[in-house]
């Protein structure tokens, strides 16, 4: 079992903190509960909708972060997920189709203070937002994402999204979609996330401990969650909530153990293949094949990407848990460390003078 490392680097960056460092806590003996973090208004969202239980987990989960309220934030971008920061009570902004990730750097950067969440789904971050969802991640801004992905666009009824599979029926392809789907835990893999997990709606206990362990990371987390939309693609994970069919198709991650999954008697294991990647088989047909041991804290992310592979359009066998979680230092912490650096040059903090004559220096032009 690989502890996570802290990654170094030859630029003499500043060392790795840890977890919510620098984010007041509540004072001793001060204990929140699911009520505190549940807000005042209505939730609405359709009858059966996945989003509710993801709420209940996150607001359950809440109180053990030990963090004052007013130091959390949410920030969402547009869809039916994106309606989260009104019911958690927390700080929190509805902001703008894609560009959660943009506005949550900002306040990671300025606010040292606050825990930064994102709430989005697969159409808000995978599409419009995919360009500011890859650079958060690889900037490694300290935040965490929740990516919600019910494989359609529920708020504006029924579209296909970046993650539907092909031949998929929709109003906006009605002769089925023939665009290859995302696998958002393999782009955040290549993207160098430095935490990467899939969880599902429906199983509490799996989702909050993902959550914890998200929450304990610093830097970019992404959590994908699998999320059943009732109205415009009901039942796409039914085959992996089925308790039986969920035995035989979830492959659980755990650090430091041999990738092994399977009903009774009929137990699989992921193995090597000659060409680098993985694949699922019998156990009873592995033969003298190496078993794959997953490991979390391997900075080369290449196993954990093959790891993400093996899910596919029939879902006979599909990953969920930590696949990532490496440490090294987030873009906000590097930030403010420049910043304090530049102040300590110039003798303190800068005054109205000094912008002034940053605004009106030498290098000017002259339009004509």
């Amino acid at each position: 079992m690989t502890t996570t490392p802290t990654r170094t680097t030859s630029l003499g960056l500043p060392g790795v903190r840890t977890g919510t460092e620098g984010v007041p806590r509540l004072p001793e003996g001060t204990n929140l509960t699911k009520k505190d973090f549940t807000a005042a208004n209505e939730v609405r969202w359709c009858p059966g909708c996945g989003d509710y239980a993801v709420l209940a987990a996150v607001q359950g989960f809440m109180p053990e972060l030990g963090l004052r309220k007013e130091n959390i934030v949410c920030v969402s971008g547009i869809g039916c997920s994106s309606r989260f920061p009104y019911y958690l009570d927390t700080y929190g902004m509805h902001s703008i189709h894609g560009r959660a990730p943009a506005i949550a750097t900002g306040l990671a950067t300025s606010r040292a203070d606050l825990s930064v969440w994102v709430v989005t789904g697969d159409g808000d971050a995978l599409s419009i937002g995919g360009n500011h969802l890859i650079h958060a991640m690889r900037r490694n801004v300290n935040m965490t994402i929740l990516l919600f992905n019910n494989r359609i666009y529920g708020l504006t009824k029924g579209q296909y999204s970046p993650t539907s599979e092909v031949g998929k029926v929709t109003k906006s392809t009605p002769a089925g979609s023939v665009d290859a789907p995302f696998n958002p835990v393999s782009l955040a893999l290549g993207a160098e996330a430095t935490f990467v997990a899939r969880t599902l709606d429906s199983d509490r206990k799996h989702l909050t401990s993902v959550l914890r362990a998200a929450a304990e990371h610093r830097g970019t987390s992404l959590v994908e969650i699998y999320q059943n939309c009732p109205i415009f693609n009901d039942g796409a994970f039914d085959v992996l909530k089925d308790r039986d069919e969920a035995q035989a198709r979830l492959v659980r991650l755990t650090d430091g153990e041999q990738v092994r999954f399977g009903r009774e008697g009929e137990e699989k294991v992921v193995v090597r293949t000659a060409g680098g990647g993985v694949e699922a088989v019998p156990a009873a047909e592995a033969g003298g094949r190496e078993v794959v041991v997953h490991d979390t804290g391997a900075l080369d992310p290449s196993q954990a990407f093959s790891l993400s592979r093996l899910d596919g359009p029939s879902m006979a066998h599909v990953p969920v848990g930590v696949f990532r979680s490496v440490s090294r230092p987030t873009y906000d912490d590097l930030v403010r460390d420049q910043v304090d650096s530049a102040r300590e040059e110039s003798g303190g903090p800068a005054s109205d003078a000094d912008l002034d004559a940053l605004i009106a220096g030498g290098d000017t032009w002259v339009v004509r």
